[in-house]
């Protein structure tokens, strides 16, 4: 008996077979039937905010490192009284018959090949952000789901936000005038885990965590959460965090990508522990007008450190600050007052994850929050403005083509090479 094998029917006790799964009532079988690739952190929350809905049975789930498996279809089992099947390889979960929908919460290095792999099952998928870890990746995933047709939604709950939704209308109702300027940050002081060298857990096979990235020498620093500040795989902060706020402005603004980008910065005080930017501004010039990102993962940050995460839309008539759950508009002139309006947002993921799930039940796209294109949109900005900054130099965009125009070294930087015996996806 194989590794993989012995896991599915001794660790896990599951006793599913590869291509069925077992139906406990009629009126489960309405329900859904969706898998979960990737049973960490927030796989989990994902999964957990579909089980919110009603509307899903979860019949398997899939991951590389046994602890999170056997944690997760516990939960699982506790929350919706049936036991999910397990497996290490997602594809032998991609073949279960009937499954109708799957989760992608896996790091970004795994996402296209498990999005394209559902897409040739003709599975409705939800993936977490980012789309993907590189720019030509991300264009395979939305020809795979042309191709497919199937309904794709993508992480970005912000998009939930009924601030943000506020600040569309007052921008759109011509409440600040013309925006010259918007500006976005999130600073703040990370708290890093161990980044010595060491053995990866028992329960965690390191090599297949890895996948087609570089395989790094293990350290919890660069594993399970911890991976966002590392280059390989999560590529630092603003492709982690400032996506949101990108994607945010996007939304509210009608944008679409940046003709060029400048981003400069550098490792100012955790040099040795990341090997993404602590420091980084970047400008990224769209046609409409500038978007100046910038983070500072040390010190106070902000001045005023109630400001320390939000957008700044800076027009003729007023200046608007914007976060997730308050706007403060400031309007233009002397003896003006701040106004200050707190809009609360409490379930912006679990009413993200129940767009997904009503659109897949009415197999009705117009029900999304985010679709693959847009999510490609808002990845590939903050990726280009990570090439800029990887490569000292101005990025120009060409939209209609889709590629970076004029600087080689750049260019070369939009499909990363894969490791082993992994393949590319096609574009």
């Amino acid at each position: 008996m194989d590794r993989r094998n012995f896991i599915q029917k001794t660790t896990l006790g599951t006793v599913a077979g590869v291509m069925a799964f077992p139906f406990i009532s009629s009126a489960q079988n309405q329900k859904l039937k969706i898998g979960l690739i990737g049973a960490g952190w927030y796989g989990m929350v994902i999964t957990k905010a579909a089980l919110e809905t009603g509307s899903v049975e979860v019949v398997a789930i899939c991951d590389v490192d046994t602890e999170h498996l056997k944690a997760g279809i516990d939960e699982v089992e506790k929350l919706q009284g049936t036991r999910p099947s397990g497996y290490k390889n997602y594809q032998e979960l991609l073949d279960i018959k009937g499954l109708q929908a799957v989760m992608i919460g896996t790091p970004p290095q795994w996402h296209a090949l498990q999005f394209i792999a559902a897409c040739e099952k003709g599975i409705d998928i939800y993936c977490e952000k980012p789309l993907a870890y590189d720019v030509d990746e991300g264009k395979a995933m939305m020809a795979a789901a042309r191709k497919a047709g199937n309904i794709v939604q993508i992480g970005f709950q912000r998009r939930q936000s009924n601030a943000f939704r506020k600040a569309k209308e007052l921008i759109q109702s011509g409440t600040l005038g013309k925006v010259y300027e918007i500006g976005a940050q999130i600073h703040y002081n990370p708290v890093l885990a161990d980044h010595t060298i060491q053995n990866p857990p028992a329960s965690l096979d390191w090599d297949a965590w890895c996948g087609p990235a570089p395989k790094l020498d293990y350290r919890p620093s660069i594993g399970h959460i911890a991976w966002r500040l590392e280059k390989e795989y999560g590529n630092g902060h603003f492709v982690d965090w400032g996506i949101h706020h990108i994607d945010t402005i996007r939304y509210i603004m009608d944008f679409g990508m940046p003709k060029s980008f400048s981003a400069t910065g550098g490792l100012i005080t955790l040099g040795g522990k990341i090997t993404t930017p602590d420091t980084l501004r970047a400008v990224l010039n769209f046609e409409q007008c500038p978007v100046i990102w910038q983070h500072r993962m040390w010190g106070t940050g902000d001045l005023n450190t109630q400001l320390n995460n939000g957008i700044f839309f800076y027009g003729e008539k007023a200046t608007l600050f914007a976060s997730d759950n308050r706007l403060i508009m400031m309007p233009a002139g002397r003896d003006k007052q701040q106004e200050i309006m707190d809009i609360q947002s409490p379930k912006m993921q679990e009413n993200h994850v129940a767009d997904f799930v009503n659109a897949v039940k009415e197999k009705n796209k117009n029900l999304l929050s985010c679709t693959i294109e847009d999510a490609f949109q808002s990845s590939a900005t903050v990726q280009l403005g990570m090439i800029s900054y990887n490569t000292a130099s101005e990025v120009k965009w060409d939209a209609q083509k889709q590629t970076i125009v004029d600087n080689k070294k750049a260019a070369e930087l939009m499909a990363r090479p894969y490791r082993g015996n992994y393949k590319r996806p096609k574009i």
